[in-house]
């Protein structure tokens, strides 16, 4: 294709003073501005979660260039997903929480229970926000080095995410509804986890 561009544009301007140089010179910084377009090519990985987002049906709402918001459905009720790129640290950063407020009362006993499940993770951890008594789990995938995410890899991202919430979900509700400790409420929530199976 480039060599058809700089026949054509030989073609017109030929026999005139300079202008194979100048033909030379404008295909060859066409060349390369494509060249350093393919190489530099940023391309947000939010653009994908999107597309994920969109191929699951799930709620989205792109509220800024760095940040996407979606409402999922899940088996204990709607889960909010908030993922942001953070470009200074080459990293998704994703937060899954369902709408759920932990009691004053009962935040301690959270913040044991979040203790134990944390120590059983492999990816992410649970937080609880001493503000509101929010419970959220995090994780990130860092792109360090200008990698580029997969699908894939944000599939798995946003994939862990439900899946962690959904299981320890029960044990967050028997600690808080049941008054149970954080020992008997994990073991009580993984039992009838396995159960389901």
């Amino acid at each position: 294709m480039v060599n058809a561009r700089l026949e054509a544009t030989q073609t017109l301007g030929h026999g005139l003073p300079g202008t194979d140089e100048l033909i030379r010179l404008v295909v060859g910084n066409w060349c390369m501005a494509g060249l350093q377009s393919l190489y530099k090519d940023t391309s947000n990985p939010l653009d994908r979660v999107e597309q994920i987002a969109h191929g699951h049906e799930w709620f989205i709402d792109r509220s800024a260039e760095d940040e996407v918001n979606m409402i999922v459905a899940a088996t204990w009720g709607d889960m909010t997903i908030s993922i942001h790129w953070r470009e200074d640290f080459e990293s998704l950063h994703i937060a899954c929480s369902y709408d759920l407020k932990v009691p004053a009362n009962r935040r301690e006993e959270i913040a044991r229970l979040l203790t134990l499940v944390n120590e059983q993770l492999y990816f992410g951890h649970f937080d609880i926000w001493r503000q509101d008594g929010s419970v959220l789990l995090r994780n990130s995938l860092i792109l360090s080095g200008g990698a580029r995410a997969t699908d894939a890899q944000c599939e798995t991202l946003i994939r862990i995410a439900i899946e962690t919430c959904e299981r320890y979900f029960p044990s967050l509700q028997f600690v808080i509804w049941a008054g149970k400790s954080a020992e008997e409420a994990l073991e009580a929530s993984l039992l009838d986890t396995m159960g389901e199976a």
